[in-house]
Order: C-alpha cells, then structure tokens, then sequence
C-alpha cells in the first residue's frame, strides 16, 4: 500500500511529410544540463525509505467522494513536473463541466542534477538521465523500478477509501511524457488494481519522439539495417528492463492491443531538425519526424494480425510541439475529459508498405 506524506498509408505519410509546412510549436524545455525546475515536496512511498514526488490538485491523503476521474500528466525528459501539473490544470479547466470531478496528477522523476540544486531528502527516488524513461531501476535509495513507481500511484487511486466515486483514469503525457506512457501502457501492470474495482484505465501518447515496436521491422528499413540497436528497449523488444518480468514480446503485444491507447499527433509536429527530436539511427529508422512516426507506428501496429481494437488515432490541426495546446484542443479535451466533439481518423484505409 502507498502512502502519501506532506489509417494511413505508410507511403503516403512519406508524401505528405515532404509537402506539411516547419511547426512553428512551443518546444519542450532541453534536459541536457539544467535542473528540474522544482521537486515536489509532496512525497507518495512506493516502498519502505523509497518516495516519489508528485504534484497533485487535492489533498490525496483523506477522502475525495466527488472524485470521479483522475488524469495522470506525466513529464519528459526535462523532468519539469511542475509545468506538466500546470499543463493538466489548464486542461481541466478548459474542460468546463467534465473536468469538475477530476483529480490532476503528475508524477516526477529526478536525476542527480535536481538532488544537488534542491536539496531533496535522501528517500526521494533517484534515477540515471534516461533509465526512468523505460522502466529502468533507480539508483537510490533502493532499486525500484520507476514503472514500479507509476504502479504505486495507480495503487493509490484504486483505494476505495480515498476515491470512492471513482470511474475513470487517465494516464497521459506529451513528448518524453508520451515516450514514457507507451512504453508503460506496453509493460505496466498497475491497472490491474483498478480493473478489479471496476475503474477504466486508458492511455494518451501525444508528439513522442519514438514507440516500442513488436518485431525488428522499421518503416524506414534502409536506416534499421545500419543501426545495431533498433530493437533494443525502448524501440524494440531485446533487452528488456527487469520490471518485464521476463514476459515475451507476443505476451505484451497481445497485452498492450488490448488496452485503450489515444495516440495524438499535432498536424504541425513536422520539423525533423527539432531541438529536442530524437536523431538516433533507433528512432530515425521510425521516421523523420513525429507525426511521421506516429502515423507509420499506427499503421503497422493496425497491419499486424493482432490488431488493435481499441487504439486510435487523432491529429490536432494547427498545432506543432506544444503539451498546451495539444492537451487543450477539441480531441485532447476528448481523451482527457470525456468532452464530445472530436472523431478519430479513418481507420479502414489501406496500409500499404513504405
């Protein structure tokens, strides 16, 4: 128990890539040098000495009856938790009516960067650069997984004594954020606590950077042939993290068709030399830009003969690399919230082969 202390043608995505004007977006910060800038100093205990920070809308530690939907924010690889709370709360906001029920949450994950320039108490989980991105162990104070830590916060939801009313989470995240949300949506196991109870867990990817695909086919195979490690975590099934379990890459794809997955592409997300765009031969094998991946990722995994019944697709118009406005558009109100009004695209077209 945790406890809380203070489709498209793949070819014709190719086309269409060459012919869509430069975003012109409000880019996630870089993560390359700087601090978050803030720790929460709110803490939930994922195990004994072990805390996770997070920002939160309401005291989570005492009964919240009216509470009927939770929506998760997570961040990217800048680590900025307090931005990503902000981007839920506007949101929610936007949202109107449908967002008046809703518990707002973003989980943070830290690096040694942010325990130097904050002082962060000792219990506070802490992990490598880029290893909380996939699941990867923290480096102390004890080595729990950081989708273990994703669980914790899904367990906290699914206690009936805290949230009796709720109905529905949301696990969301924009650009690393998304990067993070698939691959959790691909491994994580903290819904089954809230399925037992009879709460609907689904999972928003918005503009990441790359997916983690089921076989060593890449759309873009002339790029793959050259990459050693296209289908290591987290592009690939090879070398998968501990938290796996050992599960094979047919298990979690069947596990992971199953689940209800909003993948949201910004229409503008198209520059393919942009400042925080993954350019390793892994990611570029998927694609030169976001909503190329996006579409080429979408349009395989539909291929397959697995399926995937309860995915779907939705392209924002007029919006680039930007959490604010992708989260608070017509369809990210959808996904979010409930809010009707935004359809997702056609799903019957032909595939196609690149």
């Amino acid at each position: 128990m945790a406890f809380v202390r203070s489709m498209w043608p793949v070819g014709l995505v190719v086309l269409l890539w060459g012919l869509a004007p430069v975003a012109r977006a409000a880019p996630e910060a870089s993560a390359d040098d700087a601090a978050a800038p803030a720790v929460s100093s709110t803490l939930l205990e994922i195990g004994p000495g072990a805390d996770l920070p997070v920002y939160v809308s309401r005291d989570w530690s005492v009964p919240q009856p009216d509470i009927e939907r939770a929506v998760i924010v997570q961040h990217g690889r800048a680590r900025n938790a307090s931005d990503y709370f902000e981007t839920g709360l506007k949101a929610q906001a936007a949202a109107g009516e449908a967002g008046r029920h809703t518990l707002i949450v973003a989980p943070q994950f830290i690096d040694d960067r942010d325990v130097r320039v904050h002082h962060v108490a000792d219990s506070v989980l802490r992990f490598t650069p880029e290893g909380w991105e996939g699941g990867g162990a923290a480096l102390a104070p004890k080595p729990l997984s950081s989708f273990e830590a994703l669980d914790g916060v899904l367990a906290r939801l699914a206690d009936r004594r805290l949230f009796p009313a709720l109905k529905d989470v949301v696990v969301a995240g924009h650009s690393g954020g998304g990067q993070v949300v698939q691959r959790y949506a691909i491994l994580g196991r903290g819904d089954e606590s809230l399925a037992g109870r009879g709460v609907a867990v689904s999972f928003v990817v918005a503009n990441p950077s790359s997916y983690a695909y089921f076989s060593a086919e890449r759309p873009w195979p002339d790029i793959a042939a050259h990459c050693p490690g296209v289908d290591d975590w987290k592009y690939g099934m090879q070398h998968l993290p501990a938290y796996a379990g050992g599960r094979s890459a047919a298990d979690l794809e069947a596990h992971y068709v199953n689940r209800d997955v909003s993948v949201l592409l910004g229409a503008l997300d198209v520059d393919p030399n942009h400042r925080v765009l993954d350019k390793s031969c892994m990611a570029e094998a998927q694609g030169p830009t976001r909503w190329a991946r996006g579409h080429a990722y979408m349009a395989r995994l539909r291929a397959r003969d697995r399926g995937a019944p309860r995915h779907a697709l939705y392209e924002i118009p007029g919006v680039g690399h930007d959490g604010d406005a992708m989260f608070k558009s017509a369809c990210g109100l959808h996904v979010l919230f409930g809010v009707p009004g935004c359809i997702a695209q056609d799903e019957t077209a032909d595939l196609g082969q690149p």
